[in-house]
């Protein structure tokens, strides 16, 4: 059983260096053990049977050694399998091993520390034990065997309980790795699950920042203008302004939505797989009498949701300018065809602003820089850069990879 120890520890460090991923090829791993440690037996025996008091009962639990190995080394390589009823006859089989060696071997050889029939098979039922329930099962079946061990073979020697305690402490050991990587491992699908969520609502708030909020803004203040300012008014002006109330207060509800708590976790949907898109056609809208487009003649061809996405987060950043730099405000867009990648440069030389202007929109629910900008391209592997001083205009990069998927 000494050997059994050994082996059982070896997997056990494979437990530990592999993390989450181990399970299955754990159980691939007892697998081979236990027919390794059947060959290991079979030869043991065939070297000193000839020593054995009753050789012909040896034979034939080795004979049923063979048949149950064989039987279950499908079932020990599959936790869905692998039953307890399955381990609980393993357990039985090993323990009758053991018995056995004390009742068909010479006492003087096991006195001198001869090893059971099944000798480290029995290791296998442990190890079974561990990867299916952790390690008290584990602490259990290795505590059944030690038993059967001393009062089946030799009684409590020095050699038993040295080899019953390196059972114990690689069955145990194993178990509680096992229980931590399955807790890591469902602790890590939540996480996937809260990532996805929040990217599934960032995506959607970027979609409400580029319509539905910058349309009840629209509506508040135009409302605002033909109501007088005031719902105090009678008539038409008093509908308007009613109308422009409504739609801040829609406006102020939708934002305080948009920046709460993680939104349940939903199925996502699969990426788009549409052919190359020019994005140069598709930013060339953007440009006008205030807003220079300059591009290689070449199209600039990306993954069309890639290209969608990178032309969203343009046109976000043209509508900043539009709405901030100021009436005479001019801006450039420049866009760059690199092998690896595809750079947009949007400058404007408006009236900037201070660093920590970002964030206090965001912590206001201003997401058009937060989520239409830097969320599109965090989404697609890419980077979005924003330099700006008071009195020195914006400029904003955006580099996405060429290979670039949402």
């Amino acid at each position: 059983m000494t050997d059994g120890g050994g082996r059982a520890g070896a997997v056990g460090g494979t437990v530990a260096a592999g993390g989450m991923s181990v399970e299955l090829p754990l159980w691939r791993a007892i697998s081979y053990f236990r027919v390794l440690a059947l060959i290991y037996a079979l030869l043991r025996y065939v070297n000193s049977y000839l020593h054995f008091l009753h050789p012909v009962a040896g034979w034939i639990f080795l004979g049923a050694l063979i048949l149950w190995t064989l039987a279950t080394t499908r079932a020990f390589a599959d936790p869905q399998r692998c039953t307890w009823l399955v381990l609980g006859v393993d357990l039985t089989l090993a323990v009758t091993g053991i018995v056995m060696s004390g009742l068909t071997d010479a006492p003087a050889r096991i006195s001198h520390g001869a090893p059971t029939l099944p000798t480290i098979w029995a290791a296998g039922t442990v190890l079974g034990c561990a990867a299916k329930g952790g390690w008290r099962p584990a602490a259990a079946a290795g505590s059944v065997i030690g038993v059967a061990n001393i009062l089946g073979h030799g009684g409590p020697t020095g050699d038993n309980i040295h080899n019953i305690v390196l059972l114990m402490v690689a069955g145990c050991a194993i178990g509680y790795v096992i229980e931590l990587a399955r807790a890591s491992e469902a602790t890590l699908t939540r996480a996937l699950q809260v990532e996805a969520a929040t990217r599934e609502r960032e995506r959607l708030s970027r979609d409400i920042h580029d319509g539905v909020l910058q349309v009840l803004a629209l509506v508040q203040r135009r409302g605002a203008e033909l109501g007088g300012g005031t719902g105090g008014r009678t008539g038409g002006g008093a509908d308007f302004a009613e109308l422009g109330r409504l739609a801040g207060e829609q406006e102020r509800a939708l934002r305080t939505l948009m920046t709460g708590g993680p939104i349940p976790a939903q199925r996502l949907p699969e990426p788009d797989a549409a052919e190359p898109r020019d994005l140069t056609a598709l930013i060339r809208p953007y440009a006008d009498e205030r807003i220079t487009l300059s591009a290689p003649g070449s199209p600039v061809l990306l993954p069309g949701p890639a290209a969608g996405e990178l032309a969203a987060a343009v046109g976000a950043a043209v509508d900043n300018v539009r709405r901030h730099a100021g009436e005479g405000a001019r801006a450039w867009i420049l866009v760059e065809d690199e092998p690896e990648a595809v750079t947009v440069s949007i400058r404007d030389d408006g009236p900037g602003f201070a660093p920590d202007r970002l964030g206090e929109a965001e912590r206001a629910g201003r997401l058009g820089v937060s989520q239409s900008i830097r969320g599109r391209l965090l989404d697609l592997g890419g980077t979005a850069e924003l330099y700006s001083a008071p009195g020195e205009g914006v400029e904003v990069e955006l580099r996405v990879p060429r290979k670039a998927t949402p």
